[in-house]
């Protein structure tokens, strides 16, 4: 029986790991974490992170070939193939500080996997890493081998939360990179077999190392890229009258460009988007590309720009001061279907109304108030370092309530924040709303999720990205 074992128990490595068990009933799945807490989640009735449709999968296969255990060593020391998901944080500190990744997790799992075995291993780079990442953990495995073969791969997720199952059930593609030798390429095949129980052989591309792991960073840094451009088209839009959702509709027609990823917003979040392009921009100027790292710096100047423009926009709309008034942020997470919270333009967005010294009352229904709070008192990439490393738990924002219902959280408020893409925000009672909010009563649709014309009818002052302004907003000075 061949055996696989995943270290990191995370977004990544809990759901893949599920899907191959369920797909691959004769290979005997492990996902491995340090963190008692995460593991026991995985082995419960909740589990750690909210996908769509991971649950049934869960269930289906967990006590059977898939197990959730704390023991990494005998699990690593047992397995054919060993998938590393760690964190690849973004550095805070010494050489390439804020832009580079933090491969300490990834050096120790390696060490630790040459430490503890004893077999020909596969190692297979899950996690998001910087191009050239395979060179040096091959490095490490092969100075510590003693007489082992490791083979490396790159086989990098290329997953969006919320939909996660679905493109791990069917993949655009499953790339996997390997060495161009005999060895490496028969690494390449046994990873392929296993991929081959459900994805189609045409839609596996087997490339060398350097390009699997520069094609991940790529595709994010292309996708960004899309929300970026269709942002920073938001902005001239309101400038001029357009609408930004007729304009991205007559672009996306073009066959040559497609409609994904054209929908204007607040900003782009999750883990990986800055975390990618910045890494992207630490290679580039390390290689002596200067013109190319400034190019992708661009795409998050536009993308922190969306951010402090919907807060200038908030606070000139309200008389330029939101200092003590009750603002209701209406979604937390970075988008629909997830409770992750990571890089989501919430956090900028929250704390900007904060300076000002505004209240907030914020509702999302799968995001915790200890999260929140957390998000909210963290430094900028502390989100990305292992719980027991971020600072401890902070005392509360005093300024900050946090409520699990969208109407408790819009009563008496003066203004709406939508800052998540939820369903359940497009079908509210928003005459019930307005009738308990203090007036003028301001709607904030960062999102573009609700009917302006029809909450301008009950009465809101509505601004929504990129669309014509309110001829109450036109009368407010921009100081964005």
């Amino acid at each position: 029986m061949v055996k696989i074992c995943c270290i990191g128990a995370g977004y990544v490595g809990g759901p893949t790991m599920a899907v191959i068990a369920l797909k691959c009933p004769e290979i005997e799945v492990a996902v491995v974490d340090i963190s008692e807490a995460r593991i026991n989640a995985w082995n419960s009735e909740q589990l750690p992170i909210y996908e769509p449709g991971l649950d049934g999968v869960v269930k289906q296969c967990r006590g059977k070939n898939l197990f959730f255990s704390t023991d990494v060593e005998r699990h690593v020391s047992e397995a054919d193939i060993v998938f590393v998901s760690v964190n690849t944080p973004t550095k805070t500190r010494g050489l390439g500080a804020g832009k580079a990744a933090d491969l300490t997790y990834w050096e120790s799992a390696a060490r630790m996997i040459a430490d503890v075995s004893k077999s020909d291993k596969i190692v297979v780079e899950k996690s998001t890493v910087p191009v050239k990442t395979a060179e040096a953990i091959e490095k490490i495995l092969t100075h510590n081998s003693k007489g082992i073969d490791f083979q490396i791969l790159s086989n990098p997720e290329f997953l969006a939360e919320g939909t996660a199952i679905q493109d791990l059930l069917h993949p655009d593609r499953v790339l996997i990179g390997g060495r161009e030798t005999p060895k490496g390429q028969k690494a390449i095949q046994t990873l392929r077999d296993v991929y081959a129980h459900w994805v189609t052989v045409d839609q596996i591309i087997c490339t060398n190392l350097w390009s699997a792991e520069l094609s991940k960073l790529a595709a994010n840094a292309f996708l960004a890229q899309r929300i970026s451009s269709v942002n920073a088209m938001s902005a001239l839009c309101e400038a001029t009258g357009a609408d930004v959702t007729q304009v991205s509709h007559a672009v996306g027609k073009d066959t040559r460009i497609g409609p994904k990823f054209l929908n204007a917003s607040v900003g782009f979040g999750g883990s990986c988007f800055q975390k990618d392009i910045l890494n992207l921009v630490y290679i580039c100027e390390c290689n002596g590309l200067p013109e190319v790292a400034n190019y992708w710096k661009q795409v998050i100047k536009v993308n922190d720009y969306q951010k402090n423009r919907f807060v200038n926009r908030v606070v000139s709309s309200m008389f330029n001061t939101v200092s003590g008034k009750k603002i209701a942020i209406l979604g937390f997470a970075f988008k629909k279907d997830t409770g992750d919270t990571r890089e989501t333009p919430a956090i900028d967005v929250c704390k900007g109304l904060l300076g000002d010294n505004a209240h907030l009352s914020i509702y999302d229904p799968q995001v915790s108030e200890d999260q929140i709070q957390r998000d909210l008192s963290m430094k900028k990439f502390d989100w990305d370092h292992p719980i027991h490393l971020q600072p401890s738990s902070p005392s509360s924002l005093k300024q900050v309530m946090c409520v699990w219902d969208a109407y408790e959280a819009t009563k008496d408020a003066h203004g709406i924040c939508i800052l998540t893409e939820w369903d359940e925000f497009k079908t509210l009672d928003y005459q019930k709303i307005y009738d308990n909010m203090k007036k003028p009563a301001f709607v904030f649709d960062g999102r573009n999720v609700v009917n302006a014309d029809k909450l301008r009818n009950i009465g809101f002052i509505v601004y929504s990205i990129g669309k014509p302004l309110d001829p109450w907003l036109k009368d407010m000075p921009s100081i964005a």
